[in-house]
């Protein structure tokens, strides 16, 4: 589905040369585009626009680096926005040093939605192709958001739509008018085997993935739970339109959804009903022994500790025993010094005095 669809009369959506099949976004671009607006504009409503670099292989676009573009609309008046040119040129130049085969694929923002003048910046960025390119630029919106429970890309490509029987398409001069908008490609997330061994360090102090606890696992099965629900609340919509007549079907959609259809089991069935029945008894039998084992664990360790807590406080009884020992010893001879010493002193005084009276 493309925006800006005209409820009036019907539109033909003419592919451009080149067309994109997929989008595969890196985690590096991820990243990049995460501290972008963290930077700049985290606590705001503003969003971030940034540059996306990469390949494109037989209409198959990777986005493997980014880099972040000054960038400032104004929220009152959406026509008006500024975006630096210079910035721009003066970073491609250096990244085609560090790498000539990357090139610019596109650019991103941190939406949430499309905007009005991401129609003006995707004409503007287009100069900056090289020669010789006919896949056009791509759109990916990165949310950051931490509450998002799916991926946070999503992708679109320059589409021309031409209107039929519509009086404001032909011009005066008798000509077609050709409008631009946006429509919908598939993004998913790719790294290859570097970028993958970097993404578990950085992730290894945040979250272990060799460490799942019962917490953990029911975290994540709701959180899928929540996303399929997200997913067949916005099928329902569409149907919804379509059978108002808001929007035009769109064959591959609806063939789709019949796909996904097609791949629910049967839950009439009496064996899958007992097989169901026999895995979850068996899932509920592994957590009871699991807890029953984490118990019995615990208790072994707690009496253990205690075991070496009493050693040690045996231990350190008998150092400070030994310890008060040794300075009650120390205490009795200093005592007994300071009394022989006293004892001398009175008996060189006492002598001192019989040799003066026998002087006299």
């Amino acid at each position: 589905m493309s925006n800006n669809e005209s409820d009036e009369s019907p539109s033909i959506s003419v592919a451009p040369l080149g067309d994109i099949r997929d989008v595969t976004v890196h985690p590096l671009v991820l990243l990049s585009a995460a501290d972008h607006y963290h930077r700049v504009a985290r606590g705001t409503r503003k969003r971030v626009v940034g540059v996306l670099l990469g390949s494109v292989n037989r209409g198959s676009v990777d986005a493997t680096n980014s880099f972040a573009v000054p960038f400032e609309e104004d929220n009152k008046n959406p026509a008006v926005f500024y975006l630096d040119h210079n910035y721009l040129e003066n970073m491609l130049g250096m990244f085609r040093k560090v790498n000539a085969k990357e090139r610019i694929v596109g650019f991103y923002s941190t939406g949430p939605q499309i905007r009005p003048n991401d129609l003006r910046i995707h004409s503007m960025l287009t100069r900056f192709l090289p020669k010789g390119t006919y896949t056009p630029l791509i759109f990916c919106i990165i949310d950051v958001r931490p509450n998002r429970k799916s991926i946070p890309t999503t992708a679109y490509k320059m589409v021309q739509q031409v209107e039929e029987n519509s009086k404001s398409s032909v011009s005066s001069s008798g000509q077609t008018q050709v409008q631009q908008s946006f429509a919908h490609v598939p993004s998913m997330i790719g790294a290859m085997e570097a970028e993958e061994v970097g993404v578990e360090h950085l992730l290894r102090d945040i979250n272990d993935p060799t460490i799942s606890t019962i917490s953990s696992l029911i975290q994540g099965k709701m959180a899928a739970l929540a996303s399929l629900t997200d997913k067949l609340s916005e099928m329902k919509e569409y149907l919804e339109l379509i059978v108002d007549g808001k929007v035009k079907p769109n064959q591959d959609i609806i063939a789709n959804m019949q796909s996904i259809l097609n791949l629910l089991p049967n839950l009439n069935i009496d064996e899958l009903v007992r097989a169901l029945l026999v895995k979850t008894n068996d899932m509920h039998m592994v957590v009871y022994l699991s807890s029953l084992i984490r118990s019995v664990i615990a208790l072994h360790d707690l009496v253990n500790n205690k075991i070496r807590y009493n050693e040690q406080m045996d231990k350190n009884l008998e150092l400070v025993s030994g310890k008060e020992d040794k300075k009650s010893q120390e205490e009795t001879d200093a005592k007994r010094a300071k009394n022989s010493e006293n004892v001398d002193t009175a008996n060189i005084q006492g002598t001192t005095e019989k040799k003066k009276e026998g002087n006299k």
